[in-house]
């Protein structure tokens, strides 16, 4: 069954002239992100990897501006945001259920990666103002994310685990911001890997004196530097 769905318009790759548009929105995000704020998330976290590498950072402004709900100036990220559709291709993006599972169903085949991900970014801001923030948390999340846009990837979005895009290292290398993070250097055994993520784990934790409201936050960025380095 589909419980979210996006449209999203866009010139063919080789086109001279770039341009997205919004189709079709199923997002619903009550309570936020909801299954529209996990499917514009998904959509971003398949297309972020594959992004050129030169309109990343780009894209990271506009969704600030976006976010903000600051003026954005046409174009942006070499593509132009308009209303009208005709003359572009289709993709059509899903969230689904498989038995009690959810799934994405991306058709991303016709576009290029910036253009699936701008169309996420320009839909997240026609929700309500008051699901905008949890909904590009999930978003911020998204690009940073850098692995299977899977079952684990919901169960982050949905359990409000945000990534800081004040560097950008985490997303262009993931390996050296896992090492800044776990306080590494270069090459370390795994054993010394899982070592030092159970001391900070212990440490960040409110009942060894954590800060209570960071605490979710630190463990889910340590839990995350320790699984990219333990599988690289």
């Amino acid at each position: 069954m589909i419980i979210a769905e996006l449209e999203i318009y866009h010139s063919r790759p080789i086109a001279p002239t770039r341009r997205i548009a919004l189709g079709m929105r199923n997002l619903p995000v009550d309570p936020a992100p909801g299954a529209g704020g996990v499917l514009l998330a998904g959509i971003v976290a398949q297309a972020a990897p594959f992004v050129e590498a030169e309109l990343r950072e780009d894209l990271v402004r506009v969704i600030e501006d976006v976010s903000s709900s600051r003026r954005v100036a046409q174009p942006r990220v070499r593509h132009r945001f308009q209303v009208d559709r005709i003359g572009l291709l289709r993709s059509t993006h899903r969230l689904v259920t498989v038995g009690n599972a959810l799934e994405f169903d991306f058709d991303d085949e016709l576009g290029r990666p910036v253009q699936q991900a701008l169309g996420a970014v320009y839909a997240a801001a026609s929700l309500p103002t008051e699901a905008m923030g949890p909904v590009f948390d999930a978003i911020r999340t998204a690009l940073v994310w850098g692995q299977d846009v899977d079952a684990r990837f919901i169960s982050s979005v949905m359990g409000g685990k945000t990534a800081s895009l004040a560097d950008l290292s985490a997303w262009n290398d993931p390996r050296s911001w896992a090492l800044e993070v776990l306080e590494l250097d270069a090459d370390p055994a795994k054993r010394v890997v899982q070592r030092r993520f159970r001391a900070m784990l212990r440490d960040a934790h409110p009942d060894h004196g954590g800060e209570s409201i960071d605490a979710a936050k630190r463990i889910a960025e340590l839990t995350e530097a320790r699984d990219i380095l333990l599988a690289t």
